[in-house]
């Protein structure tokens, strides 16, 4: 076995007057895809700066391979000393050099020479992403990668880190992300790490495993009141089947909006409604909506009824937030007309949590310094209702400036819940969320009687909770599709295909061409691969599940040894298909063309 590309060996360190984490033993192999995963609070972001070798431990050693280049991209990189983003790029004792940067910079569509100080979230995280891909790193540690990129953005990182060779440790809140790209898991949980050889995708059912396991140990040592308190927190088994029917729900519900379409800690919270029987809610009629020469929304036409979940999504500047202003009345259509109902009552919470003061104590923001709350008519102690959002109590009196950025929006989100509304408006709502803060999000838009628009490059979380998806590639177009993300994918895959081969069958035959469509073969693999790597993906989550048992190496070390060859055979065989399916596609585009 080659040796590790870095260690930590009994890793500790202190804070205040308690450990964060002690005697962690912690390795890295040279190809290794690690998902870092475990709660807010938990010590992701501060254990992967231990590992980049930022701060220093109280106790362990760090031993790093000689030579190896560790880079890291941090989730809030600072872009302030500098005049422009390219300075950014270049800042550091190894920079790298410029044309390597640049080409990134062009594949990732970032202007370099912007202003660091006016540039945007999105802009300063694709010039860190410049900056750390183009050092040429033997070990990448991505501290919130896909936060502030568009879908586009997210797609072409998820393919540069897939034909890289070196290692990676990822936080991460995307799922997608991380069950595309990642094979190890390290779970940082209560103080202690565990590491499985799955990758996030058998990470669920692992968790349960070990979950039930202490439960059993817990029980045998007479321990029974020390796992329920446990067992109130998590919550891993209930959430499981709740989430099993919220999603039963959720397709049954996009079977009925299908007809109306046409062919074009566990944290018990609900959001209140108005009552109202009002159907539709909004309606829009050929609206239009133009700046300048160029059109951002043409000739579109929708009914929201009350209950939907709709996802808007697209690249950035594709116009997504041009339509949810239409749909809300903050701006008037150039042609055509959208309606609102008169009883609309809505939560609006936007990206940049505006309405979170960093001076303010969490009491102030949450009960306007007192000790009680209304919750829809109900009253609330505070520090109740705060246990409800997975917050410790005590967290009443800090401030909002002291809390990390997923505490902010769960605060945010639980204030605002507080209300009674019937339109949700949530503009990328999961951006430094945690996944148990994503999961109890989810479960408010699932719980939630009234209607909901969503702005969101998180593709997992829009395929668990919208009916609808509102899909935009720049044109003035707008996709229409019942279901999520990839419903929206499918379906412009399905779309184009069509379109390419009648294109290419009625274009003349020129002299000098030797071939005008695919070949038979070609073709067919074209229109099968898909639903192989949909199998093939099948195949590998439930050998991940399998193999997610915590006692399954000792007691059946075979079987262990079988299903961890298995999967990786199957990850190649994927790779490979998603490699012919991608050169199939493109070659059929630009035969297209």
């Amino acid at each position: 076995m080659a040796a590790p590309i870095l260690s930590f060996e009994n890793l500790g360190l202190n804070q205040g007057s308690q450990w964060l984490f002690r005697g962690l033993d912690i390795f890295i192999g040279q190809r290794d895809r690690l998902a870092l995963i475990g709660r807010n609070g938990a010590g992701k972001t501060t254990l992967l700066k231990l590992l980049a070798g930022s701060i220093e431990a109280d106790e362990g050693t760090r031993s790093v391979q000689p030579g190896a280049r560790i880079i890291t991209l941090e989730q809030d990189p600072d872009v302030r000393p500098f005049a422009t983003l390219r300075d950014f790029t270049l800042s550091g004792d190894n920079a790298p050099p410029l044309h390597e940067i640049e080409a990134i910079a062009d594949q990732l569509g970032i202007d370099l020479s912007r202003e660091a100080a006016t540039a945007s979230g999105g802009e300063r995280r694709r010039a860190a992403i410049c900056r750390a891909l183009a050092s040429e790193p033997d070990l990448l540690l991505l501290d919130e990668p896909t936060n502030h990129l568009d879908i586009a953005a997210i797609d072409w990182l998820e393919s540069w880190l897939n034909r890289y060779t070196g290692a990676f440790v990822v936080i991460s809140h995307d799922r997608t992300f991380l069950t595309r790209l990642t094979k190890q898991t390290l779970w940082l949980d209560r103080g202690s790490i565990r590491r499985n050889e799955i990758g996030f995708g058998g990470f669920e059912a692992w968790m349960e495993a070990v979950y039930a396991e202490e439960a059993r140990a817990a029980e045998k040592l007479d321990a029974k009141l020390k796992i329920e308190a446990h067992w109130l927190e998590r919550g891993v088994t209930a959430r499981r089947k709740r989430n099993q029917g919220r999603l039963s729900k959720l397709y049954e519900m996009r079977a009925e909006r299908a007809a109306m379409v046409g062919p074009q800690g566990t944290a018990k919270i609900a959001v209140a409604s108005d009552g109202s029987k009002t159907k539709s809610v909004i309606t829009a009629e050929h609206a239009g909506k133009s700046f300048g020469d160029r059109t951002v929304i043409r000739d579109f036409s929708l009914r929201v009824r009350r209950g939907d979940r709709i996802g808007l999504v697209g690249g950035n500047g594709a116009g997504k937030t041009t339509l949810l202003k239409l749909l809300t009345g903050e701006l008037e259509p150039d042609s055509g007309t959208v309606t609102l109902s008169k009883t609309l009552d809505m939560i609006f919470i936007d990206q940049q949590r505006s309405l979170m003061a960093p001076e303010k104590r969490v009491r102030e923001v949450l009960a306007e310094g007192g000790d009680w709350i209304d919750v829809r008519g109900v009253r609330k102690h505070v520090h109740g209702y705060l246990k409800e959002f997975l917050f410790d109590p005590s967290l009443a009196e800090a401030r909002i400036g002291t809390l990390s950025g997923g505490e902010r929006s769960r605060l945010l989100f639980a204030r605002e819940f507080a209300r009674e509304s019937n339109l949700l408006v949530l503009d990328e709502p999961t951006n430094d969320l945690d996944l148990e803060t994503l999961d109890l999000l989810q479960e408010v838009i699932s719980d939630y009687d009234g209607t909901v628009l969503i702005v969101s490059h998180d593709r997992d979380f829009l395929d668990r909770t919208v009916t609808v998806t509102l899909g935009l590639d720049g044109s003035g177009d707008v996709d229409i599709v019942v279901g999520g993300y990839e419903d929206w994918v499918k379906q412009r895959r399905q779309r184009n295909a069509p379109k390419t081969a009648k294109k290419a069958e009625a274009e003349p035959v020129a002299p000098v061409r030797t071939r005008t469509k695919l070949s038979y073969k070609d073709q067919r693999d074209l229109e099968m691969l898909p639903r192989q790597i949909e199998e093939i993906e099948a195949r590998i989550a439930k050998d991940e599940t399998a193999l997610s048992d915590p006692e399954l190496c000792t007691k059946n070390p075979g079987r262990f040894a079988a299903l961890t060859t298995a999967i990786e055979q199957a990850r190649a065989e994927k790779d490979a298909a998603e490699e012919r399916w991608l050169e199939l596609a493109e070659k059929a585009e630009g035969m297209a063309g």
